[in-house]
């Protein structure tokens, strides 16, 4: 595999990258809702390639809560950066409506960076996973939370209401973690997921890596290792694609075959299930993962 060094010229987008659109009745359908319900979702505010597959063909979203104003500026990310105004307290409730229209399995709700607030908006989080097994008892609830500043306290109070999967994302290797990321730390992400399990030890946990950001492949196996010395369950791989002109720039495209490859090593550190290829993002096909994952603890209880 090639990757022994980073690459230093920029790249033109590839074939395989190359998204069909498929904007059908499912899909304009899923837009009028959450303008109704005045809800965000992290598909339309961060430009996920995989929009059309997930609301047209499967007819799923991921939640954003929170509202559409990020207090952070990551260099990899398109939603809004700037203060938030405001908090609003009934936006569990129109969440768990949304996800009990569209009859969810699994739902998945992330949001905004709160650093404005003093929980980092946890609350409004566990009142979401509430308000969601409310309405769908049998509904899955996985969150991509924030890093909460590395406050035990706000984290506690989502592990407390018990979401079937944590998900918080490291974004990248650790030598490029400061230029990719708005005060966000790597060690402080990893710290997380590792309390986040010792909080809950039954709920898996999960994070995500994007590549081409300029890392090699040793990089890449290295912070796979340090997400399993922290008790990490899922990992998803996919490739960074630049949303607008203003953001880091694709250094490498790396190519489904590697992308195979780093699903094998992951495999075989652990991970109870790994999500890797050039569209994967950290929701993408989430019912499919907790699904997975659960069958492979059954798995290896039954052989211990």
């Amino acid at each position: 595999m090639s990757g022994c060094k980073p690459e230093t010229k920029f790249e033109r987008k590839p074939d395989w990258l190359k998204i069909k659109l498929n904007a059908n009745e499912n899909y304009h359908e899923l837009k009028r809702m959450m303008r109704a319900k005045s809800l965000h979702t992290v598909c339309e505010e961060a430009r996920c390639p995989n929009i059309y597959e997930c609301w047209a063909v499967h007819k799923t979203a991921t939640f954003m809560i929170l509202g559409d104003i990020c207090t952070r500026a990551c260099r990899f990310c398109a939603v809004k950066t700037g203060m938030p105004t405001e908090l609003d307290w009934a936006e569990p409730e129109r969440v768990a409506q949304a996800a009990e229209q569209m009859n969810l399995k699994h739902c998945v709700v992330t949001s905004v960076a709160r650093d404005d607030l003093k929980d980092g908006g946890a609350t409004i989080f566990a009142e979401t996973i509430k308000a969601i097994r409310k309405r769908l008892p049998l509904c899955s609830v996985e969150v991509l939370i924030p890093d909460f500043m590395g406050s035990d306290e706000a984290l506690k109070i989502v592990m407390d209401a018990k979401p079937d999967i944590l998900n918080h994302n490291i974004e990248t290797v650790r030598r490029l973690s400061d230029r990719v990321r708005a005060r966000a730390k790597y060690d402080r992400s990893l710290r997380l997921l590792k309390r986040a399990k010792e909080m809950q030890p039954s709920i898996p946990t999960k994070s995500s890596i994007m590549i081409g950001l300029g890392e090699t492949y040793e990089e890449i196996l290295e912070a796979m290792d340090d997400l399993r010395a922290h008790d990490v369950d899922i990992l998803t791989i996919g490739q960074y694609l630049q949303p607008t002109k203003n953001h880091l720039k694709v250094v490498k495209y790396w190519h489904p075959d590697d992308f195979a490859r780093l699903r094998e090593e992951g495999y075989k550190r652990g991970f109870k299930h790994v999500e890797s290829g050039p569209l994967v993002r950290s929701s993408y096909h989430a019912h499919e993962q907790v699904q997975s994952a659960q069958a492979n603890t059954s798995q290896a209880n039954t052989y211990n």
